[in-house]
């Protein structure tokens, strides 16, 4: 049976030059491994499949082959075919260029919104891979539905449904690469309709706020206080954005009152409400807090992502939407080709209902709260003038500093090889509230083994 060029072995692009063929094949192939284009260990095509290729006679590959032996470039084994020598690169010295004083990093990262990455679940995510690549339909490997899989949009409603009290249907949720991305995708519906700003949270993410402006979108500060942001007054407005189960970076709920009249004026108005679930699953000393949205699904969009309870690189989250918003939201995700890893959402889909989600949150949960625990230990030990509030959920903790402290503190926590925020870091920059020196502590990030090493370090950092 003849060959063909589907059955032939491993390609190698190569392009003899030269006077004679064989002398121009090898002079490629040398250069090829001089030049480190084929590292050390590159098993080479056999004879007869780069004759083939390369439209020769196979003696003649055989040939080259056998002078780059000789010479110590390639080595040939029975059994392991031809392959580039170890230690056969010489590659060509770099221009000498002017040195520079490398920077180290931080030896701890305290910065906020981060989970530990350590202690993905590897081995369940693995299980979960498989048996949902082993069930997937064919279909499913194509482009698909703008709105994400089905399977996992399926999860999803039962999940948010039972766990954070969202009154979902798989046909509003859409499947998005992480918050950003769905923020992103809101923004351009609202600037589609004519909105010219959103009310946004005194305190917050910088880079929330940016992704509105670049959607052509002012973003107006809410006052806040005790009881949270202040959502009694929103003339003016026909959006907000809000984190109403855990404040970031404050800490706090959204008051019940306050909860009842953003509900309200959404309904009076036609206002929408971007409820984003921020830490909704991380609680320790009280009760859940149910998402805004389970108010009212007619007025309320629900963001939430995987980035802090699993990890931030799985790039997945998911907007649940008012039915008035669902159609505009397809469309847009469709035309841009903004499209979300089928593979991953079919493994998260079958992590939800495996029951294995609920089985790593509740894990973290406890992880977490030691480390917080700990922290709270540490501060009253080592720093008794420095509380630390918004400490019921979250991965994150406020340390409230003596006044005027603040930038002096966070240089000291550099100098002590800590990434950390003060407070300002997140203060909007029209916002009308009074300053308060403090730190924002993310006690997600470090992994066990170097927990302690970093509260240390904090711990001396503080005054």
């Amino acid at each position: 049976m003849a060959k063909t060029w589907a059955n032939l072995g491993v390609d190698l692009h190569v392009e003899p030059t030269g006077s004679g063929i064989r002398k121009g094949l090898t002079e490629a192939l040398r250069e090829a491994v001089r030049g480190g284009r084929l590292a050390p260990g590159t098993r080479l095509p056999s004879s007869r499949s780069l004759a083939a290729d390369l439209g020769i006679a196979r003696n003649t590959v055989a040939e080259s082959y056998a002078d780059l032996v000789a010479e110590g470039w390639l080595t040939a084994r029975q059994g392991s075919g031809t392959r580039v020598a170890e230690r056969s690169v010489v590659r060509p010295a770099p221009q000498a260029a002017p040195r520079r004083r490398e920077q180290l990093g931080p030896a701890y990262d305290l910065v906020p919104g981060r989970p530990d990455l350590a202690s993905f679940p590897r081995a369940a995510w693995l299980k979960a891979a498989r048996r949902a690549l082993a069930r997937a339909p064919h279909e499913a490997l194509g482009y698909g539905d703008p709105r994400g899989r089905p399977e996992l949009r399926t999860a999803l409603a039962g999940y948010l449904s039972r766990a954070r009290g969202v009154r979902a249907d798989p046909e509003r949720i859409v499947i998005c690469s992480g918050f950003s991305d769905g923020l992103t995708l809101l923004g351009a519906i609202l600037r589609g309709r004519g909105l010219r700003s959103v009310a946004v949270e005194s305190y917050g993410l910088d880079v929330h706020w940016t992704l509105l402006h670049r959607s052509g979108l002012r973003t107006v500060p809410l006052p806040f206080d005790e009881l949270g942001t202040d959502t009694r007054d929103m003339t003016g407005v026909r959006a907000v954005l809000l984190t109403p189960a855990h404040q970031f970076p404050m800490g706090v709920p959204l008051h019940p009152d306050r909860r009842a009249a953003v509900v309200a004026w959404a309904r009076r108005t036609g206002g929408l409400v971007l409820d984003d679930d921020y830490d909704g699953e991380f609680r320790y000393d009280r009760q859940p807090v149910g998402a805004l949205q389970g108010l009212d699904p007619e007025h309320v969009v629900h963001l939430g992502t995987a980035s802090k309870s699993l990890a931030p690189a799985l790039r997945l989250g998911w907007l649940v939407l008012p039915p008035s918003l669902v159609d505009e939201v397809v469309s847009l995700k469709g035309e841009g080709g903004w499209s979300t890893g089928v593979l991953d959402q079919l493994t998260l889909a079958e992590f939800i209902t495996s029951g294995a989600y609920d089985r790593h949150v509740r894990s973290a949960r406890l992880r977490y709260r030691r480390r917080r625990d700990a922290l709270v230990a540490a501060l009253a030990t080592r720093a008794p003038d420095v509380h630390a509030t918004g400490i019921a959920a979250g991965l994150h903790a406020v340390l409230r500093l003596p006044p005027g402290t603040e930038r002096s503190v966070v240089q000291a926590a550099a100098f002590q090889g800590l990434a950390v925020h003060g407070l300002s870091h997140h203060r909007h920059p029209d916002a009308l509230v009074p300053h308060q020196d403090a730190l924002v502590v993310g006690y997600g990030t470090p992994p066990d083994h170097a927990w302690s090493g970093a509260l240390e370090a904090l711990c001396r950092a503080l005054p």
